[in-house]
């Protein structure tokens, strides 16, 4: 059986990942050799839709069931939909949790154990996200960053330091060649 377990590391030494779309790496591991594949998050820095991405790449390597610290509501409904098996609140080493899984040591879970998005939280000495919203002014007062195409309007022997009438996202307003 393949288990797939979220995890800091990348051999069966390493310790259990408590968040699961945001764990630094995934093993999956047979069940019935001990063979294991570890696989890079490459989810875990995006902004949002972690768990689903996460959860859907496990379900297309064969996973049964995972062996996770904790486990939001949009990743559960993809391992439902999937038929895999959840077991949460899982510590330890990647080895260890395996152990206890094998040996039916561990209760399934059939519900989030967080709320969505709470991976944005630090964890683990993880970078904070901010989950302020983005790309929007609160008021206030900015300058334009623009690129302003502006043609000098200046006089001289091509020397003329004319004003730009800038053109483009964010205004021009530079001082432009004069010609």
């Amino acid at each position: 059986m393949k288990v797939a377990i979220s995890s800091t590391g990348k051999d069966l030494n390493a310790q259990i990942d408590s968040r699961f779309g945001r764990c630094a790496c995934f093993i999956i591991v047979d069940t019935d050799d001990m063979s294991f594949e570890h696989y890079e998050n490459e989810y875990a820095s995006l902004s949002g839709g972690v768990g689903i991405q996460a959860a859907g790449f496990l379900s297309s390597k064969g996973v049964e069931a995972v062996l996770t610290g904790q486990c939001g509501p949009n990743a559960m409904k993809i391992f439902d939909a999937a038929g895999m098996d959840v077991f949460a609140g899982i510590t330890g080493t990647v080895h260890d949790a395996i152990e206890r899984f094998k040996s039916k040591d561990l209760t399934l879970t059939t519900k989030p154990t967080v709320s969505e998005k709470d991976g944005l939280s630090a964890r683990n000495g993880a970078e904070t996200i901010s989950k302020q919203p983005m790309g929007r002014c609160q008021g206030g007062s900015g300058r334009g960053m623009g690129m302003g195409g502006g043609m000098g309007m200046g006089r001289g022997m091509g020397r003329g330091m004319g004003r730009g009438g800038g053109k483009g996202g964010g205004g021009g307003g530079g001082l432009g060649a004069g010609r």
